[in-house]
């Protein structure tokens, strides 16, 4: 069978609750799944049950989650009714302060999930998940650290699962411009700048990057700088420097952002020179990976960014990635930045933490990975069933990392984050120092306490 549903399959998915097995889109016993997983699901009767879950996904990201919760009701016998919501970290703001959360909340980043935590209305989990977490995701322990939040009472408990994870650590390339220089995929952080002088020295121009995105313009240079945080500083010194434990103008930070600096405060590593930085749009950036001639040859963005590639680019043939490397010198293995959907418990009962315990299923994760848009750090999952090979290779570069961090300035508080860090970058790539930018934005930091 496919591993990507037809349209036909999946319209029958979305449109009714399915009951038996035999309706599934993957029947049980096919494919390569984790079936036993799923017969072991069936001993939990919750018949006649109601499941409630809120959370982001709309559109065909519902859609596809819709599809694993049909194998959760097929074998159960619940009734699990999701609703998703453009504005989701509102809603659920509201409905659990007025007492009537649903049973499972899906976060789009931990800091609103800490936060309710911190207020009781969110339900801890065992211990025992914790230390299931830390042996059966990679980076375990990243992962159970990062869904660890003080509770009312002040003592620390895990208060969800992660599901979902996107990456940001990825260069993208085009591999016919790579052959024409003969150049190969760098395996450390001083390959990747021989080569970024390499090009240069061919006469050629070897990075695009805009910071530019409306009223978030910056966000592309914040990223640049949480990765450089984590391939020169052990995961500690990020998550001191994140939650402000260790202020935004040390010298640790500094020289991170002037890292960022020498790709792109150079005229010669920039389409466009250093001036084009700032004003140029994200969303345009990568295009000059596919101008001919090349206006660039490298282009540091997420997993997201081919929605932004010309039409009828084949990430794999047309285009293509590789991990942004670690450097050699430093000796912290290969840390992951990105994102990830946290599944937690916003009221407690039988079928809510029957849910919990199905996300630690690897059908769970093997269901959306046959489909699209999906990665798993799952261990125990089957990743030769990713239907889009292009999630497939970033789940081995997930596979493979000793740390994973969330996005530091989606965690930090908006005023920082999502204000002076932005504006401050910009600033930074426009030619500002490096130590005056991170002072005033310590300065916002420090306004906050």
């Amino acid at each position: 069978m496919s591993r990507i549903l037809g349209s036909s399959a999946l319209a029958l998915v979305c449109l009714s609750s399915i009951a038996t097995a035999q309706d599934l889109p993957f029947p049980p016993g096919e494919g390569g799944f984790h079936w036993d997983a799923y017969e072991a699901l069936k001993s939990t009767d919750l018949s006649g049950q109601v499941i409630t879950v809120a959370g982001p996904w709309l559109s065909q990201e519902r859609d596809y989650f819709e599809t694993v919760v049909a194998y959760f009701e097929a074998a159960t016998g619940a009734d699990v009714q999701y609703n998703g919501s453009d504005s989701f970290e509102q809603q659920i703001v509201i409905d659990t302060a007025a007492g009537s959360p649903p049973d499972i909340a899906i976060f789009p980043q931990p800091g609103l999930a800490a936060d309710l935590a911190a207020k009781g209305f969110l339900v801890p989990l065992p211990q025992a998940t914790a230390d299931w977490v830390a042996e059966n995701y990679a980076a375990g322990q990243s992962w159970v650290d990062l869904a660890t939040f003080p509770g009312q009472d002040g003592s620390d408990a895990l208060y969800g699962i992660f599901y979902r994870v996107d990456l940001k650590s990825l260069v993208w390339y085009v591999p016919e411009n790579f052959e024409d220089l003969g150049l190969e995929i760098p395996g450390t952080m001083e390959d990747l700048k021989a080569m970024t002088q390499e090009i240069v020295d061919e006469g050629e121009t070897p990075w695009c990057i805009g910071l530019g995105s409306g009223g978030a313009t910056g966000w592309p240079a914040t990223d640049w700088v949480e990765d450089l945080m984590l391939r020169m500083y052990p995961p500690e010194v990020y998550d001191d420097w994140v939650a402000n434990q260790m202020p935004f103008d040390d010298p640790k930070v500094i020289a991170a952002i002037e890292e960022f600096g020498w790709f792109a405060r150079n005229d010669d590593f920039v389409a466009g020179g250093t001036g084009a930085v700032a004003s140029t749009d994200f969303r345009d950036s990568p295009k000059g990976l596919f101008a001919i001639p090349p206006q660039c040859y490298l282009h540091r963005q997420a997993s997201f960014i081919p929605s932004f590639f010309p039409e009828g680019t084949v990430v794999g043939e047309d285009a293509d990635f590789f991990y942004f490397p670690s450097y050699a010198d430093k000796d912290l293995g290969n840390p992951v930045l990105g994102a990830g959907t946290l599944v937690s418990m916003t009221k407690d009962s039988p079928g809510a933490r029957a849910f919990v315990e199905f996300i630690q299923n690897p059908i769970a994760h093997e269901i959306w990975m046959a489909q699209r848009a999906f990665i798993s750090a799952h261990l125990g999952t089957n990743a030769e069933l990713y239907g889009d090979p292009t999630m497939g290779k970033m789940a081995e570069i997930l596979r493979g990392a000793d740390t994973f961090r969330f996005d530091g300035s989606d965690i930090m508080p908006a005023a920082v984050g999502a204000g002076v860090f932005w504006t401050g970058m910009v600033d930074y790539a426009g030619g500002a120092d490096a130590a005056e930018v991170a002072s005033a934005i310590q300065a916002t930091w420090d306004g906050i306490k």
